[in-house]
């Protein structure tokens, strides 16, 4: 039933894009405020339906897997599986206690299952053992880290390297695209040609979700799930703090941010779109007639200027690229067409199938800068040599006194973090800038 249901809105999906496709206007012609009316109307249709898709695309494969009865040997009662869920379960169960009660009143049993399930009472801190925290249990921090990825898109698309310390990581790189091979005669000694070492140091910058209060009441209420609220207050903090820094952060005192390492990295002579040259011709962004017959200069995009930032990127670094932008930028994109008249952005025509722009994925990162004169707002190339580091232990501190007076506890969660592009000066992510005017 879900699978005839998906195929049946794919395919209005599909009509309903063909439909507003026809309205935009060819080259030298206006949008109509009907047409225009009419075309935002349909895409909000189509990006509905998107949603519509995805949420029976799921529900499809809960159902396979509940109608799948054959169990692994490890998922048979008793087997490992089971008994690592258990203990999970019960250190839940103990974390929670915490929570609630705070160490004083904790159960001897939560108590001492905390201190010996890898995430003993420890000082937040170094070299005391005064006040302190527990370190989360997996399940808390799974679904944590789960909601970062909804609020910080970074987090999906860049690769995730934990560590269980935060000392200093020198993380190698080495450029030897200058060297090529040789021919040698017989009896002919080599020549040497070292691999240029190279390294970039990721340290681990400690990150909070500010204090959480909860008010006594509360935390004696057992009809309250606390663990929940946390967890949703926690990732949003941190999922939005986490995602403007890996995106615009300036590095040194914070992570440097994909769009900061790019620009770094690639200089005056490699800025995408103002008309400087790095071998082939540029098209300042916005300079495309191919637009729909919107206006040029400093506030729109072309066809053109998304074919000169494709290949501006090493055809190395294409194979799995990306294009990253705000969401307004999408929706300006979604309005042009390439020089035949078709479509910049289709939809997947088939489950599972990704939008895409100009064939490829684009990701949604609203910390992007929307479309404005000098303002950097695509990138494209290999999103995933963008590396965050990450400390594994989540750390949740409970205020029993500070704020004993009002009838409240707060809570801060503590976590550490790095990020930086991985480029050795191949350069594999690229930027569209504005034009200045």
């Amino acid at each position: 039933m879900a699978l005839s249901r998906i195929r049946e809105l794919m395919e209005k999906r599909a009509k309903l894009h063909t439909d507003a496709t026809a309205l935009i206007p060819q080259a030298g012609e206006k949008w109509t405020p009907e047409n225009r009316a009419k075309f935002n109307t349909m895409h909000d249709d189509i990006d509905t339906m998107g949603k519509d898709i995805e949420a029976l695309q799921r529900d499809a494969a809960v159902d396979a897997e509940l109608r799948d009865t054959k169990k692994p040997p490890e998922a048979q009662p008793g087997g490992e599986a089971e008994q690592r869920k258990q203990k999970d379960e019960k250190y839940s169960v103990a974390f929670r206690d915490y929570l609630r009660h705070g160490q004083a009143e904790m159960s001897p049993e939560s108590r001492q299952l905390l201190s010996q399930h890898k995430a003993e009472f420890r000082d937040m801190g170094i070299g005391t053992n005064t006040l302190g925290g527990y370190f989360v249990p997996q399940g808390f921090v799974y679904k944590i880290e789960e909601a970062l990825k909804y609020y910080g898109d970074m987090l999906n698309v860049a690769e995730i390297m934990d560590t269980a310390t935060g000392q200093t990581l020198p993380y190698p790189t080495d450029n030897d695209t200058t060297v090529v091979g040789e021919i040698v005669g017989e009896g002919t000694q080599v020549s040497t040609a070292d691999v240029s070492i190279g390294h970039i140091n990721f340290g681990a910058f400690k990150f909070s979700t500010k204090m959480i209060k909860l008010s006594l009441e509360l935390l004696q209420d057992s009809a309250f799930d606390m663990e929940a609220y946390l967890q949703k207050k926690m990732a949003v903090r941190l999922g939005r703090i986490l995602n403007t820094k890996f995106t615009v952060g300036v590095g040194t005192t914070e992570p440097n941010g994909i769009v900061t390492a790019t620009v770094a990295n690639q200089g005056t002579a490699q800025v995408w779109g103002t008309g400087s040259g790095v071998g082939i011709p540029l098209i300042a962004a916005g300079s495309s007639t191919n637009d729909g017959g919107s206006e040029t200069g400093g506030t729109s995009i072309g066809y053109g200027d998304l074919v000169n930032l494709e290949h501006s990127v090493d055809p190395l670094y294409r194979k799995g690229a990306k294009f990253m932008f705000h969401d307004t930028t999408l929706r300006y994109l979604k309005t042009l067409l390439d020089k035949y008249g078709r479509p910049l952005w289709v939809p997947g025509m088939t489950a599972g199938a990704p939008n895409t722009v100009l064939t490829y994925g684009y990701s949604i990162n609203n910390d992007m800068a929307q479309i404005a004169v000098n303002a950097k707002t695509v990138l494209f190339g290999d999103l995933s040599k963008y590396l965050i580091r990450r400390v594994k232990e989540l750390g949740i501190l409970r205020l029993n006194e500070r704020f004993a007076d009002y009838g409240q506890v707060a809570f801060i969660g503590f976590a550490r973090y790095d990020g930086n592009l991985l480029d050795a000066g191949t350069h594999p992510v690229n930027y569209l800038v504005q034009a200045a005017s």
